[in-house]
């Protein structure tokens, strides 16, 4: 059972907001190889509410972001792939962290992730448009999710070993 103190509820907004300003600014940049590609910098906050609070927390901050980000930049189709794919992602990450968390690094799991994230998107994509010939974006989207998770997980330890989170907050 998650306990919804103040000080949780603080941290998982704190989180919700920064992912949602990284979201914003990352929407500045153009797309990567591929068109509507990003580097999902937004999932470092993702990552880190799944490893500071709980894969729950973690679902609640990409529906939040998902839903402001698509009303911020005005385009509310985007939401049903962002936030699928969103909350594919962070089940996924959320139950390899609690399972092999002690196993596996938290870079692999963050790859894992990615790559979930980028398979969930185009396939929503391909089944909402009825456009199967879009599959074969598959392995350059799998590649590109291995980089973006990479850079992800490796930013979100280097938060989590670098900030004394342990000071403000009693997460668990």
């Amino acid at each position: 059972m998650v306990k919804f103190s103040a000080k949780r509820i603080a941290l998982l907004s704190v989180l919700t907001a920064m992912a949602s300003i990284t979201f914003l600014i990352e929407g500045l940049f153009p797309p990567m190889f591929i068109p509507g590609a990003k580097m999902g910098l937004s999932n470092i906050f993702s990552m880190l509410a799944v490893v500071l609070l709980s894969p729950v927390d973690a679902i609640i901050l990409v529906a939040v972001r998902t839903t402001l980000g698509s009303f911020m930049v005005g385009n509310l189709s985007s939401w049903v792939y962002s936030f699928t794919a969103g909350v594919a992602s962070v089940a996924v990450t959320g139950f390899l962290y609690w399972l092999l968390r002690d196993k596996v690094s938290l870079v692999a799991i963050s790859v894992v992730g990615a790559v979930v994230h980028n398979i969930t998107q185009n396939t929503i994509f391909c089944l909402i448009t009825s456009t199967p010939e879009l599959f074969a974006y598959l392995p350059y989207l799998a590649l590109i999710g291995v980089v973006a998770g990479l850079v992800v997980g490796v930013a979100t330890v280097l938060i989590v070993k670098s900030v004394p989170f342990d000071k403000f907050i009693d997460a668990n």
